[in-house]
């Protein structure tokens, strides 16, 4: 690993949060985040040194997205971001599925919510915006939760391009997802549609809400008026 970067990272470590984080991110024996270490780094100096060291090379991004330590990991993605957008504005087609192939190779690394929300749609998202979306049918219909939830966080992309459609297809596939926190990435997508075009969320709960878990529909109408919001909620559509 870069001894540079290693040494700089070190300075942001605070003791009191690396106390802390196992519990926030569920990472004590039971939780979804089982076994995982931190060091107890905040994300801005994460950013800052993602900036910095943009230009890391393969084997030094290797290191750092199979590193046991969270932070380690969440670096090696804001990195990826930084390199997929660099690579975007030259246009340099073979780069940006270098970086794909690279973050698809490794999403054994991406494995917990903050490293898939920091990473999904920016990268796989973004990439596929006009390519087939197998990959995100493929990683829904994985049992992995992470790999389930990259593919609903990867469909954001489309819908900050003002497509729903492959959302919607997603959400309706997990809608019986038993896990929490895919009830509330489902929801939150449900949401972001909605802050663009409501009646096509309307839609897509009039049909769907008298099943939905119900912290997916908590999640999808947060934003709405509160007597539309009472209506859903109490079942009386």
């Amino acid at each position: 690993m870069n001894k540079q970067l290693l040494a700089e990272l070190k300075t942001y470590i605070e003791p009191e949060k690396a106390a802390f984080f196992p519990k926030f991110f569920k990472a004590l024996p039971g939780g979804y985040g089982e076994g995982d270490k931190f060091w107890g780094i905040r994300v801005p100096p994460l950013r800052k040194l993602a900036k910095k060291y943009k230009q890391l090379d393969w084997p030094e991004l290797t290191a750092l997205i199979t590193s046991e330590i969270h932070e380690q990991r969440l670096l090696a993605l804001f990195i990826l971001r930084q390199q997929f957008e660099i690579a975007q504005k030259k246009q340099e087609i073979n780069q940006q599925q270098e970086i794909i192939d690279f973050y698809l190779a490794n999403l054994t690394g991406v494995n917990n919510w903050d490293l898939v929300d920091s990473s999904a749609h920016y990268l796989l998202g973004n990439w596929l915006l006009d390519k087939d979306t197998d990959i995100l049918w493929q990683l829904a219909k994985n049992e992995n939760l992470w790999s389930q939830r990259i593919a609903i966080m990867s469909s954001l992309a489309f819908i900050i391009d003002g497509r729903y459609e492959l959302t919607l297809a997603l959400a309706e596939h997990l809608l019986q997802h038993p896990h929490d926190l895919m009830h509330k990435a489902v929801g939150w997508m449900l949401r972001e549609v909605g802050n663009r075009d409501l009646q096509t969320e309307l839609i897509f709960l009039d049909k769907h809400y008298q099943v939905m878990p119900r912290t997916m529909l908590r999640y999808a109408i947060e934003k709405f008026d509160e007597p539309l919001r009472l209506s859903y909620l109490k079942g009386i559509k």
